[in-house]
């Protein structure tokens, strides 16, 4: 896939540029919902029964999903048209302000509907930035990367949104040591504001690279695609199909370990906010070790192995998962919680390398960030609205959304199965014969 030898700062460069900025970017966006289980359904959506507040609160947590394709469009066409590296700029900062607003946004009781309208709008917003960062955070780091080490590096900015849930949670745990009316009141705008200073550094280092090897030889041989979007569903519309189905089994079990599992936690089971939000940051730091290393260990195995064996694994863990949780101990809530993340770690390492494996280069942003957005609107956003609304409509009943997730793993690995990449044509390239040794011992 790469095209031109880099020295190695510069590749480590371009993994440290693409890892902050997914970091920053997802910290922002997580930080929302890490805060609509605790505050929003309080302050915006005031004017409801606390569990259809709470549902409103995850509703406006899980629509900006249907906008991420969106951004993926928008952003994926100046990457694919103009460079991975103006596309990237224009996302970190549209995040930021957006990010930023939404701290100082008015509540109901200063302006009364105008509140959820605006929070929902600036949320919208930042679906859009976030659709088009993740595609081009992977190519910044598998297209400077060495062949052999394209999965390590594709495994770096999935980093991202681990990174970005420990900042979240462990800000709003730090604002939780507030009393309840001075978070309610002012703390919990802090790490929205705060943000800002991420996004600035992150910009920083971001604009000190120069364009991907492989978007910059597909500029000079003229082979920058016109129109994008249309030649991926022209002649990629399977894989993009494929993308987005496999997408299912990492995005969905992400927000019900994260986002669902505080809202249940806390809502439903009626346990403390604070050990709740700590067993989700343990969850993460796990997350940290377990993903570079699955990362190197696709390089060796192939991406596919390693992703239906997290699969399988998310499959199996459905219910424990679900049964640890009713018991309402921290103990064993803490334990599911860094087991879940485990899991999933599994999969999302290889997500980003399997997926820009599937796509020539001119279309590669576009079609990395269609089947992956596609399905975090589908399967991602929706997964806490359903989970909570499966559990409320059985009456307190978890086994219906744990079902709901291990059908989401069957179809995710019939997805997989079907997928062709571009490692997978590299395993099945005929080698070059050798001359028989005694061949070249009589020509000496």
């Amino acid at each position: 896939m790469t095209t031109k030898v880099h020295s190695k700062k510069v590749r480590v460069k371009a993994l440290v540029a693409s890892l902050i900025g997914s970091s920053i970017e997802y910290y922002d966006y997580l930080l929302y919902g890490t805060v609509a289980a605790l505050v929003f359904n309080k302050l915006f959506f005031p004017n409801f029964d606390p569990t259809v507040g709470l549902l409103i609160a995850l509703a406006s947590f899980g629509i900006p999903y249907f906008f991420r394709p969106l951004g993926g469009v928008i952003f994926s066409h100046i990457g694919d048209r103009l460079g991975r590296k103006k596309s990237l700029v224009l996302t970190l900062g549209i995040m930021g302000i957006s990010t930023a607003l939404i701290g100082v946004l008015p509540v109901y009781e200063n302006i009364g509907a105008w509140a959820p309208i605006l929070l929902v709008a600036l949320r919208l917003i930042q679906g859009i930035a976030v659709g088009g960062e993740w595609g081009g955070a992977v190519l910044l780091a598998v297209e400077y990367s060495e062949k052999k080490k394209r999965g390590f590096a594709g495994s770096v900015p999935m980093m991202g949104a681990a990174v970005g849930m420990i900042l979240a949670t462990a800000t709003i745990s730090l604002m939780r040591l507030l009393p309840d009316a001075q978070f309610l009141a002012w703390g919990w705008r802090v790490p929205f504001v705060a943000s800002l200073l991420l996004v600035i550094l992150g910009l920083w280092i971001r604009n000190g690279l120069e364009e991907t090897p492989d978007f910059q030889k597909a500029k000079d041989e003229g082979n920058v695609s016109k129109l994008p979007i249309a030649d991926t569903f022209k002649n990629h519309w399977k894989e993009v199909i494929l993308t987005t189905g496999a997408k299912a089994i990492e995005t969905a079990p992400f927000y019900i370990f994260a986002t669902f599992g505080i809202s249940y936690a806390t809502n439903t089971l009626k346990m403390p906010e604070g050990p709740v939000l700590n067993a989700v940051t343990i969850g993460t730091l796990i997350s940290l070790v377990m993903i570079p290393t699955m990362g190197h260990l696709s390089d060796r195995f192939g991406r596919k192995k390693i992703f239906v064996i997290g699969t399988i694994s998310v499959i199996l863990f459905s219910m424990p998962y679900f049964f640890l949780l009713s018991k309402k101990s921290i103990l064993l809530l803490t334990i599911a919680v860094m087991i879940g993340y485990a899991i999933w770690s599994i999969i999302t390492s290889v997500l980003g390398t399997m997926f820009s494996e599937m796509f020539r280069a001119e279309v590669r942003y576009t079609g990395i960030s269609m089947g992956y957005q596609l399905g975090a609107a589908i399967f991602g956003g929706t997964a806490p609205l359903i989970a909570t609304s499966l559990v409320t409509a059985f009456h307190g009943s978890w086994i219906p959304a744990s079902i709901y997730l291990m059908l989401l793993g069957v179809m995710s690995l019939i997805c997989v199965s079907l997928m062709k990449t571009m490692s997978d044509k590299e395993k099945n390239k005929p080698r070059k014969q050798s001359k028989p040794l005694l061949t070249k011992a009589a020509n000496k």
